[in-house]
């Protein structure tokens, strides 16, 4: 452990924080404070990192700071612009890097935050009110012990949020007046585009299946000149030779005649009926803290089409631990090896981390406001803790290596990466987090039940007025 560096971490917190304190500054107000006591927060803090348990942390107004993320007009994408600027700055990602597209699903206990409703959430399995963002995180296993981090993300608004019912209630968020529905795939787009405008190095894109199912998300990637390794479902369609494509010949005389190109002649099949005819291989994929990533796969070139175009891929099929079979489609050349389509085929796994960190020790998922900009906001703080991290942990290991005596002595190859949470220890020791009096704890017992009665003042209120409304239409 670099014992100097871990002393100067909390400088280290700080400095990161100039780098980009210009970016929360407005024409009116200099709010930079506020964005580093929220981030020092979701750094530091375990529990309750809300705006008045952040407030409290630091030693602030929890208002004040509710007012600096719902209310003040920094610009949320202008902070992950300069995360990008700083990654293709960093001379050891210039190559190597990978893209990976997914969403993080938050359940919500109503429908009165932006973007909230009934949809499927992943990370319960099954449909609740929940508020959907559509992400981006940036890889690169090719630096000492990997790098992987948050760098953007959208937020995705149902389509039922666009319709007259909701007008009030988009205005009162605040969701900007310009926006319009746009699926999640439309949004994952945006989020590439984004990235290929900022001149982003990366070599591959990749998507889970919601996504990569999507031919039209896959045709934009591949016109952009970019490879994607695309999850796609079991029952995907796929041609084995190339299929002839035309319009077809009128039958009739009555109506229009056909215009769209159809495929005239081949034959499709789902993926999952070709696993038992191709041959298996067992790659050894990468070196973990548990031993060696090492699974059966196999592959085969297969035509899809999209939009009256037929396309060759590759068919990547894995067989994983627990003996089901994933499937992905890829548009390298056709003289990629097996070993590359099998690393590109084990990259999703770090979106997974990243989501993972953002919640469990980032904070993510503890957001109390209703607002689009709140949103906005504290997606960019998450995406600058998470690159705190990411920079930490490869400047690190980067400046002070392995030691050679000890990977001989543990008689390993590979000796385990500083996580997420062994960072934030390292900054919670170097950052205490305050400790409350016995005044400080009776305060914050008055303010609570003061605030649950005004809260049942409030709903009371509500109920009356309510009660009143409905006499008057009977």
């Amino acid at each position: 452990m670099p014992r100097q560096a871990v002393c100067h971490l909390g400088h280290r917190l700080y400095a990161f924080w100039e780098r980009f304190r210009d970016d929360f500054r407005t024409t009116t107000r200099d709010g930079s404070d506020y964005a580093y006591h929220y981030l020092s927060g979701l750094l530091r803090m375990d529990t309750k990192r809300h705006f008045a348990g952040i407030g409290r942390e630091a030693g602030i107004s929890g208002q004040n700071l509710q007012h600096f993320m719902s209310e003040s007009p920094w610009a949320g994408p202008a902070v992950c612009r300069r995360v990008q600027e700083e990654l293709k700055a960093t001379p050891a990602l210039t190559a190597g890097g990978v893209l990976l597209i997914d969403d993080s699903a938050d359940e919500k206990a109503g429908a009165q935050s932006a973007g909230a409703g009934r949809q499927d959430n992943g990370r319960l399995g099954k449909v609740e009110m929940s508020q959907v963002a559509v992400l981006l995180s940036y890889l690169n296993r090719k630096v000492a012990q990997g790098f992987w981090s948050w760098i953007d993300g959208a937020l995705f608004l149902p389509e039922g949020w666009f319709g007259t019912s909701h007008e009030k209630l988009r205005q009162r968020l605040g969701v900007p007046p310009e926006r319009r529905f746009k699926t999640k795939g439309e949004l994952a787009w945006e989020l590439i585009e984004r990235a290929l405008a900022a001149d982003l190095p990366f070599d591959l894109v990749g998507f889970d299946c919601l996504y990569g199912r999507s031919g039209e998300l896959r045709a934009k990637v591949r016109q952009a000149g970019k490879l994607y390794m695309a999850e796609v479902p079991a029952d995907t369609q796929v041609y084995l030779d190339k299929p002839l494509l035309g319009v077809p010949a009128r039958q009739s005389p009555r109506g229009r005649p056909p215009s769209a190109v159809q495929v005239l002649a081949g034959e499709a099949v789902c993926v999952d009926s070709l696993r038992e005819q191709v041959p298996w291989h067992t790659v050894q994929v990468r070196a973990t803290d548990r031993g060696t990533l090492c699974d059966p796969f196999a592959t085969r070139r297969v035509w899809t089409v999209h939009a009256g175009e037929a396309v060759e891929e590759w068919l990547v099929m894995r067989e994983e631990a627990d003996g089901k079979h994933s499937y992905a489609l890829c548009n390298a050349s056709a003289k990629t090896s097996l070993e590359q389509l099998a690393w590109g085929k084990c990259q999703r796994y770090f979106i997974e981390r990243s989501n993972q960190d953002a919640k469990s020790e980032l904070g993510w998922d503890e957001l109390p406001a209703q607002k689009y900009r709140a949103w906005e906001h504290h997606l960019a703080l998450t995406v600058l803790a998470s690159w705190f991290i990411a920079q930490t942990k490869y400047e690190w290991a980067r400046d002070d290596g392995r030691d050679p005596a000890l990977l001989r002595e543990l008689d390993t190859e590979v000796l385990p990466a500083l996580s997420v949470a062994n960072v934030r220890t390292l900054l919670r020791a170097v950052m205490p987090l305050r400790q409350m009096s016995e005044a400080q704890a009776t305060d914050l017992v008055i303010e609570h039940l003061l605030n649950r009665t005004r809260s049942r003042k409030s709903r009371l209120k509500k109920q009356r007025l309510l009660k009143r409304t409905v006499a008057g239409a009977t």
